[in-house]
């Protein structure tokens, strides 16, 4: 994994069923969310996202993408998927 990540790029945050990962490589920060729910669904499906257990039957239809500027703490974009949650905003 590269550790740099330009300005026109994003890292991609993926919460599913308790688990945690990021893919591996940047992503343009202006994909669709169609795009990165299509990259998040193969990627967990191959085994791709250290943190997150592969399965061949995600369905990543339903999540919600979030996107972050960079801040102090983080500098970098990024973009999380998460499911919906009852409480959510």
């Amino acid at each position: 994994m590269d550790n740099v990540i330009r300005d026109d790029e994003a890292r991609v945050n993926i919460t599913y069923s308790g688990q945690n990962g990021d893919l591996a490589d940047p992503v343009s920060v202006n994909a669709s969310d169609a795009d990165i729910r299509a990259w998040i669904t193969e990627a967990v499906q191959g085994g791709n996202v250290p943190g997150i257990t592969v399965n061949g039957q995600v369905d990543f239809t339903d999540f919600v993408i979030d996107r972050f500027a960079p801040t102090e703490v983080r500098p970098f974009n990024l973009i999380a998927a998460r499911p919906k949650t009852p409480f959510g905003g």
